[in-house]
């Protein structure tokens, strides 16, 4: 019944699809970040579906884009966009440490937020414009990789704060196993995009780590630590990365 509940909260906090109403523990959060993955599996299966849908239907690549592309915002409820602009927000300030993480906290968003959002949204379009069957295959796994990521994250990098999104899922987990478990989660999403395709598995898998480095090079720099916008903002890099370096090259893999 634990178990149940903490795949309960996982999906209550992390996505808008609806689940039983269960009381928030420290029990049933204990593994809450073990199940975070669970939900990029659910994107990356409506993902593979909306691209079998497309190719049968004979849609046209824009739309096609737009929904790849809104699918995985609309089944989060848009929290890992929220950190993205957040944090977008707090780095363009160039203000000191302590009030870049004032302005994490703030709700509102400033002209920078708004800029990375249609600059954002602008490359996804056109990126996953391109995308074919082949290459949606991989990056529907690529929903898991980064959020067994990002939760490896708060389960192992250090918080900013000791309030917050990020430091209560942290403070409630039990740090060891879950970051064994996320880990393994990680490297089976690694190894399951490499046996299905070794020549967009690797860059795939690459980019995922590379942008998780830089990504905690950039919280401690910048904040001192994560937070969860900061966990939110390379959520949404991470995959981003990952559509770029899989769907760019696939000119190549066609002519060899």
């Amino acid at each position: 019944m634990i178990w149940l509940e903490n795949i309960i909260a996982a999906f209550s906090m992390y996505s808008l699809i609806p689940m039983p109403q269960v009381k928030w523990t420290e029990q049933n959060m204990r593994y809450t970040l073990c199940f975070f993955p669970l939900v990029g599996v659910v994107i990356g299966v409506v993902m593979q579906l909306w691209s079998l849908a497309a190719e049968m239907m004979g849609t046209g690549s824009l739309l096609r884009a737009a929904v790849f592309v809104l699918v995985p915002v609309i089944l989060s409820g848009g929290i890992h966009l929220d950190g993205l602009l957040d944090t977008a927000d707090a780095l363009s300030s160039r203000q000191p440490e302590e009030r870049r993480l004032e302005i994490l906290k703030d709700s509102h968003a400033g002209a920078f937020a708004v800029i990375v959002c249609c600059g954002y949204f602008l490359a996804a379009a056109g990126i996953w414009s391109e995308a074919q069957p082949e290459s949606v295959r991989i990056l529907s796994v690529g929903f898991a990789l980064s959020r067994a990521l990002s939760g490896f994250g708060i389960c192992t990098f250090p918080c900013a704060r000791e309030s917050g999104l990020a430091a209560s899922f942290a403070d409630a987990a039990d740090r060891k196993k879950c970051r064994i478990c996320l880990a393994a989660e990680a490297a089976a999403c690694m190894i399951l995009m490499i046996f299905l395709d070794w020549r967009r598995g690797i860059p795939a898998a690459a980019a995922a780590a590379v942008t998780c480095l830089l990504c905690r090079r950039m919280a401690i720099r910048s904040f001192g630590g994560i937070t969860g916008d900061i966990q939110g903002f390379f959520l949404q890099i991470c995959e981003l990365a990952m559509a770029f370096a899989v769907i760019l090259p696939q000119s190549f893999f066609e002519t060899y």
